[in-house]
This record gives structure tokens, sequence and C-alpha cells, in this order.
């Protein structure tokens, strides 16, 4: 893998360009989807745990898998939270371990096979990386090689670039009403259309939107409907 790729991810400077880093990073792999989760474990009485995400994930497959059931079932999730070694996953890995509905679930959304990386970080922290596509694996043991060491690799370069970004000072709080946008618009509804549904005019709602693209840190809608979904926000 070109040396600028893994700089692209590790040099990121915001939210915007760590993601395409990512995004890039996947299709020259050949892989159409990407998602990494950094995972902030709490041990104290009281506190929760935190997950902080960022990728390209369909907001339609985060729809479909809200269930919180679903990650204590699934043998990829389960796998990366306590062994840092590769996982090379496809249908027969989810049928083995009595979870062939979940990946009956993701297979449409291009969930059908991929690999999966975890990074143990100091003070309870893991960086979770994986990568997803429709066509199998190669069979050529040289080439699945290369591909899982290019995957821990970016794992290694990503890790702090998600510790500084993925992290935020203060999660914003948003309106109501910026709310009510952000879910019009993840439903694909046009600015006029968001504000014939609202009584608001087409001003107001773009006037909104460039509100939500200073508070998100992000430059276009779905990028602001994307970073709200992963903030817990909608």
């Amino acid at each position: 893998m070109n040396l600028q790729r893994y700089e692209q991810v590790s040099q990121a400077a915001d939210f915007a360009s760590f993601r395409q880093g990512l995004i890039d990073f996947a299709h020259d792999m050949d892989f159409g989807l990407i998602a990494g989760v950094l995972a902030v474990e709490r041990y104290r009485a009281g506190e929760k745990s935190e997950y902080f995400a960022i990728g390209n994930t369909p907001p339609e497959f985060l729809a479909a898998a809200k269930d919180p059931g679903n990650a204590k079932r699934d043998p990829v999730h389960k796998h990366v939270m306590r062994n840092p070694a590769p996982l090379v996953y496809d249908q027969r890995l989810y049928v083995d371990a009595g979870a062939g509905d979940l990946w009956e679930m993701q297979a449409p959304f291009g969930y059908r096979t991929g690999i999966a990386v975890s990074v143990h970080m100091p003070g309870y922290r893991r960086f979770l990386l994986g990568v997803d596509r429709e066509e199998p694996m190669p069979k050529d043991p040289v080439k699945l090689s290369r591909l899982l060491a290019d995957l821990q690799l970016l794992a290694v370069h990503a890790q702090d670039a998600a510790a500084r970004i993925l992290i935020p000072a203060d999660v914003p709080r948003l309106h109501p009403r910026q709310v009510e946008i952000l879910r019009l618009t993840m439903e694909g509804k046009s600015a006029w259309v968001v504000g014939s549904l609202l009584g608001i005019s087409e001003n107001t709602v773009n006037y909104h939107m460039k509100q939500l693209f200073k508070q998100l840190d992000v430059s276009n809608k779905s990028h602001a409907v994307l970073k709200a979904i992963e903030l817990g926000l909608l």
C-alpha cells in the first residue's frame, strides 16, 4: 500500500478528512465499506463505556441494526473486543456461531464478507476497524495475507487520529428544530420540501443546515447526517 495513504489517515486534521482517508484506503483494497470504532471502556461504578464511530456505514443499515442485543451475538464483534488478531468473516462464521440471522440481515447492505482487526490502546481504549464487501476473499493465501497486513497497519496508523478526532470535548446539543431538519434530510428530502413540511422557508432550512455544519464540523448534508447518527444525536 502507498505510504501516502497511511499518512493521509494518521495526519488527518478533522473528522471529514479522517473519514475520507479511511474510505480511500478501503477502496484501494477493493472494499466498498469501512467502519472504525473507538471504544472507551469504563469500569468504575456509575460510569458507562463510550463508543465513537467513523466510516461510510449506510444509514439504512444503522437503522436496521439498532437492536443492542445484536452486538452481544455478533461473532465478529465478540472477537475484536477480546482479540487483536485479524479475523476474516463470511456467512459460515455467522452460521457456525448460531447467528446466521444476523448475516442475513446485514448481507443486503454489502456486509457479506470482510476483515476486522483491533488495536488495544492505553487507558482502557480499543480501536476497532473493519472492511466489508460483497465479493469473496481471494483464495490466494499470499494476497489474503497482504490484505490482513494492510488493514492491521492501517489500524495502527489510525488509532492516534481516532483518539484525537473522534472523542469530542463536548458533544453539541442540537435544537429540536435542527433534529427535525436532519431527520427529514436523512430521508432524502430537499430543503424546499423540508421547509414545506415544517412550515418554514427554504432559506430558514438552509440557515439551520449551515449552523449544523459548524456545530458538527462537517461540510455537507450527508456528512452532517452521518456525524449526528454516530454521535447519537439522531
